[in-house]
């Protein structure tokens, strides 16, 4: 049997990881409620991949 040390102070810090979590959520949700498969535009819109471009002064 395999055991999971214990979170110190129930605390969770790594907020990179809390970020990608919540797009994935993100994209399972907008994958959930599409008729169809969703296009590359829409993947992109729903982890907003244009605004995380403008921020890092990308095109």
């Amino acid at each position: 049997m395999r055991r999971v040390a214990p979170l110190r102070g129930g605390t969770v810090q790594d907020h990179v990881a809390l970020a990608e979590i919540e797009l994935c959520g993100e994209l399972i949700i907008a994958a959930s409620a599409a008729e169809d498969r969703l296009s590359l535009e829409s993947i992109d819109e729903v982890l907003r991949v244009a605004e995380a471009r403008a921020e890092s002064g990308g095109d």
